[in-house]
């Protein structure tokens, strides 16, 4: 380990050398109260910017004196997104402030949205109070001439700064740490009292759920407060909070309906981002949805593997079997068919619909078209038909959102319309109303429980590769090598670093998890347990962690795999 002083001397030799003397830098100092790791020196001045890492003892920063801050993991991670995202603030601050060619002077770290994620880009050790914070720096050049005086500056000058005046316990809010750890086990005890009380998600009184644009995340000013119907409204006694109320959905078939452009996609859209926890200020801090809920829709022209779609289409005119039914080019039905059973696959126990991304044939046949198209003639068994039948018998609850059909009115539990952005309870109503509407006679056929064994085949060449190219394409997708995973509909994942990480898991599943034996089930099992015991270093395969990571759900990396074409199934 080097002093910061022979940082300083090694800057002083390479000034107005040719770029590449950057290079020489590599390597850990020690600085008054933290070390500066540089990990990785960029090519040139134009290049992506080199990236470098913080790390503050614990005993040093004073943060080993606040262990009760972070003492759980939902407090941990509160914290982290925390200093993250002040850290973040104050490096801004001096961002460009060295001056140079290209990217020179830049200072970035990981910016967080409004969700609370588990990131690399800022690191607590419960134990040690040691943090490690992983961002990037534009080392400035003139041209493509070092430019190591104003490299000086970020290293002595703008990055000191930073850790003093953020990192430190003594220069930290206390009082803003504690409402921020506070929030995080609010949240975590909603969760808990979901499951205590068969509830799948609860929606505060006073939450904002609209969003300022369809590009923002931030609460619409001026929106319209959410307030429970009084027949949906329960309280519940916060351990920090105190007592809340608000709209407790229950475990079953809920519909919302209503006119457009009332709220009714808006809800859904905040009980979808409800599987993770939000920042204070956001409006949705206590939208809490059952953190396995899966968004389901229509999704034409992704494949399929060996998924058994048999719940929903039988007797196909080609005679293909749809209980291990595969496609490269699926349509509207078969997509969302396959999309239903690999959530259960996934563990979900809930799942979201929204009619408006939901393809019409899954979802219903009204009473004219079973009359002039009759059932032994039609493959799909609509979704209207089985959804009673997921929740009674696969626990699988269903949260759906409808505007213009009223089939789901027989066999919904509960019915909430949105009006003007306010939720009314309107389930005697719409009881009332089905006994002028009967359906048909019709019964689904009976069909067993779906075979979720998917083995994928081992592809050794990929597993021997020591590189594999990976590239991130903001939420809609990923490339691996030649490979493009198409996401833009997976529709809950809320950051772009997610996908990064998805990245990082596939390769490691396709080269250790993947060995031609186990399930889809057993290799996520096994990736999971494999980045919760050795984190990231075990799934990167480097000891050097990126700095853009951000953990997704199992659903995520399961909805991953399936949309991996490249991935062959075992016969």
């Amino acid at each position: 380990m080097n002093t910061n002083q022979e940082l300083r001397q090694l800057l002083s030799q390479i000034d107005r050398k040719s770029y590449p003397a950057y290079k020489q830098l590599k390597g850990v100092y020690r600085f008054d109260g933290y070390f500066l790791n540089i990990v990785h020196v960029q090519g040139d001045p134009f290049a992506s910017p080199s990236k470098v890492n913080i790390q503050v003892p614990g005993s040093r920063s004073g943060l080993d004196e606040l262990q009760m801050y972070y003492n759980t993991e939902e407090k941990k991670v509160a914290l982290e997104d925390y200093l993250l995202r002040e850290f973040g603030k104050k490096l801004q601050q001096f961002s460009f402030q060295a001056k140079g060619s290209g990217k020179s002077g830049i200072l970035s770290i990981s910016r967080p949205g409004q969700e609370v994620l588990t990131r690399t880009a800022c690191e607590l050790e419960k134990k040690s109070g040691k943090l490690t914070l992983r961002l990037e720096v534009g080392f400035p050049a003139n041209g493509r001439t070092v430019n190591s005086r104003e490299l000086e500056k970020i290293f002595f000058d703008f990055l000191p700064v930073c850790v003093r005046e953020v990192l430190y316990a003594s220069s930290l809010d206390k009082r803003k740490i504690q409402q921020v750890t506070e929030l995080a086990e609010d949240q975590t005890f909603v969760r808990q009292e979901l499951k205590k009380r068969d509830l799948v998600a609860f929606v505060a009184n006073g939450s904002i759920l609209p969003r300022e644009s369809g590009v923002s995340k931030k609460p619409m000013k001026q929106a319209v407060p959410f307030q429970s119907p009084k027949e949906m409204e329960i309280s519940l006694e916060l351990p920090h909070h105190g007592e809340i109320s608000g709209m407790a959905v229950p475990k079953g078939i809920t519909m919302i309906v209503g006119g457009g452009y009332h709220g009714k996609s808006t809800l859904l859209k905040a009980l979808e981002l409800g599987v993770y926890n939000h920042v204070a200020g956001d409006g949705r801090e206590f939208v809490i949805t059952d953190d396995s809920a899966m968004k389901i829709r229509a999704e034409d022209g992704r494949s399929v593997k060996q998924v058994d779609i048999s719940l929903f289409i039988n007797n196909l005119p080609d005679g293909k079997d749809t209980t291990h039914f595969s496609t490269e080019d699926a349509s509207g039905s078969t997509s969302q068919a396959a999309n239903v059973i690999e959530a259960m696959e996934s563990g979900s126990q809930v799942l979201l619909m929204d009619e408006d991304t939901s393809a019409t044939n899954f979802m219903i046949r009204d009473e004219l078209m079973q009359r002039v198209v009759s059932q032994e003639v039609e493959p799909i068994t609509p979704f209207t038909m089985r959804v009673k039948e997921l929740y009674e018998e696969y626990g699988v609850s269903t949260i759906l959102v409808a505007g213009s059909s009223g089939s789901y009115f027989h066999v919904a539990d509960h019915v909430i319309q949105m009006n003007q952005y306010e939720p009314f309870e309107i389930t005697a109503l719409a009881r009332e109303a089905v006994k002028d509407f009967p359906l048909p006679e019709q019964q689904a056929p009976q069909i067993s429980e779906p075979d979720y064994i998917r083995v994928f085949r081992q592809d050794r060449k990929f597993a021997a590769d020591g590189r594999v190219k990976m590239k991130t394409q903001g939420l809609d997708g990923i490339q691996m090598n030649k490979d493009y995973i198409d996401l833009r509909y997976v529709e809950q994942l809320a950051d772009s670093e997610q996908l990064t990480a998805l990245a990082q898991l596939m390769k490691f599943m396709k080269k250790q998890g993947i060995d031609g034996r186990r399930t889809l089930r057993q290799v996520v099992e096994y990736t999971w347990k494999a980045w919760q015991d050795n984190g990231w270093e075990a799934v990167c395969g480097t000891a050097q962690i990126p700095g853009n990571l951000s953990m997704p759900r199992k659903q995520e990396i399961f909805a991953c795999a399936d949309r991996w074409r490249n991935l062959e199934t075992k016969s």
